[in-house]
């Protein structure tokens, strides 16, 4: 399928939501994108108005910065209350509540917390200030890992002693089997994220499908893209063929990025992770290799890197039930209440690809 720019071919929008119809039946099915820019086209093209009633498209754990653990946004707060630290990080995360605090208010009190849009700018901080230790916040999935590596790979070629990495990456395949293998969830079919399937290729997925029995389809961003990938998901329901199909191959390649993959391997190893409203999942996060542990934040600072806590404690916060796909955003109190993207209560409500944030915009 050719590249669309916005929503212009609408005629060829209208042709595929016909094909969707025509083999919709009165089965409920559930499909669950776990990518925030997947959730910010759906709702912000309507493309729920083209789906029979019987498809219901839920959003799973899709933004990294809803999913990092208030434990890890705690120990992050501690760090930057010592006056010889600097907490670098990306614009997003200063908003994640911990259990008490955010490290927007820990600047707003003194703090030296730092926003960066590269996780190189932390390079230069570190050179610029050498009697300070310079902690970035290493956060994100797949996607970012790369980038990263290439920092910690620069830091230690440059025999820097002042920089370190607080890892919290999130990776996507086990998560997925989490849901998976979550009965109450009872997923027809995931539409895989493209930014991260263009690192770690299609291969990675094969297990949900045969394992599982759920039908998967990476996808674009592109209206069309996520049109034609229900589409894909659809005929593989009703086939009873479950499988790994690629809607997104102008982008997307079997094997992925071999170059990104191979940074990643050599500067990290997967370890157990805690996700925000999941909990713990094992061999679902990156930490550095031990050739890298003076760059590593956790052994120079010596805390746990998070605690067990997976949520905010006020239950009044649905945050939790919309990063699983349980709940809609509309299902919560604070929606639009005392919760908004000026005045976020829950971490689904602060980044633009957050679920609470899309409803909130477009729904």
């Amino acid at each position: 399928m050719k590249y669309v720019d916005e929503f212009r071919n609408k005629n060829l929008a209208n042709k595929i939501s016909q094909k969707i119809h025509s083999l919709a039946h009165s089965e409920s099915l559930r499909i669950m994108e776990v990518c925030g820019s997947h959730t910010q086209s759906f709702h912000r093209f309507g493309l729920g108005k083209l789906l029979p009633p019987s498809i219901k498209f839920i959003s799973g754990p899709g933004c990294p910065v809803c999913v990092s653990s208030p434990g890890y946004i705690d120990a992050a707060i501690a760090l930057a209350q010592d006056k010889n630290n600097i907490i670098l990080s990306f614009g997003d995360m200063l908003r994640v509540p911990g259990s008490k605090s955010t490290l927007e208010m820990a600047r707003v009190a003194g703090a030296q917390v730092g926003v960066v849009y590269s996780a190189l700018e932390a390079i230069s901080v570190a050179f610029q200030n050498p009697k300070k230790k310079v902690i970035f916040l290493a956060v994100g999935f797949e996607t970012t890992v790369p980038t990263v590596g290439l920092t910690v790979l620069d830091a230690k070629r440059k025999g820097l002693r002042n920089i370190f990495f607080y890892c919290a990456f999130k990776l996507i395949p086990p998560a997925l089997e989490y849901l998976a293998k979550d009965c109450d969830l009872n997923i027809s079919g995931f539409l895989l994220p493209g930014h991260v399937s263009a690192i770690i290729g299609t291969k990675p997925y094969a297990f949900i499908a045969k394992r599982y029995k759920i039908g998967c389809c990476v996808a674009g961003f592109e209206p069309l893209d996520m049109l034609e990938g229900i589409y894909f998901l659809l005929q593989q329901r009703i086939k009873k063929r479950p499988k790994v199909e690629n809607q997104y191959n102008r982008a997307v390649r079997s094997l992925g990025n071999l170059k990104a993959k191979k940074i990643i391997s050599s500067v990290f190893e997967p370890t157990v992770a805690n996700w925000r409203g999941l909990g713990s999942i094992a061999q679902s996060g990156l930490r550095l290799r031990k050739e890298f542990s003076r760059l590593d934040a956790v052994r120079e600072f010596g805390f746990k890197a998070e605690n067990k806590s997976s949520g905010i404690k006020d239950t009044r916060c649905r945050c939790r039930e919309v990063i699983r796909g349980i709940e809609e955003p509309r299902d919560c109190l604070l929606f639009k209440k005392i919760c908004s993207p000026e005045h976020p209560y829950g971490p689904c409500m602060i980044s633009s690809e957050g679920t609470c944030n899309v409803y909130y915009r477009y729904c």
